[in-house]
């Protein structure tokens, strides 16, 4: 009598497990939402994320976010701000110092490059060609593209 009641509770405490096992795997097998951004920290070459959309408003442009190993993020900002710098602080997308030019930018994305530590920066450009005006300077201008590339 005792064996009997003992393989019942081993089959009990086995069951148990394996269900706590199979409800653990899948709870780690579910999609990912579209709140949760993927890391484009080790980004490869040749990889181009999807568009993403961020903010609201009147306003609307494109930038591109370009990380050292040259991954791509393209999003889609809306704004009521005036100056892309604005818009991309107020988002959350950049951040950095005030400097006597104006923000110097060190994160971007989530991404840090600070020259004086890893003698790289994020450059800025307006249109593919290198910006003549900060990022906190530069009025948003319809059908202008903007974006940010580790250098």
């Amino acid at each position: 009598m005792q064996i009997k009641c003992g393989k019942s509770v081993l089959s009990v405490i086995f069951c148990m497990v394996f269900a706590m096992s199979v409800a653990v795997y899948t709870a780690g097998c579910g999609s990912r939402t579209e709140s949760e951004a993927p890391d484009t920290g080790n980004a490869t070459e040749s990889s181009l994320q999807e568009d993403k959309t961020f903010g609201e408003g009147e306003k609307a442009f494109q930038l591109t976010v370009v990380d050292k190993d040259g991954g791509e993020t393209r999003f889609e900002i809306h704004t009521d701000q005036e100056t892309v710098g604005e818009a991309l602080s107020e988002l959350g997308v950049i951040e950095g110092e005030e400097s006597e030019y104006g923000l110097y930018v060190k994160t971007v994305n989530g991404i840090t490059a600070d020259f004086e530590q890893d003698g790289v920066y994020w450059a800025f450009y307006i249109n593919d060609e290198y910006a003549q005006t900060g990022v906190d300077a530069t009025v948003i201008t319809e059908g202008e593209s903007y974006s940010f590339k580790v250098e």
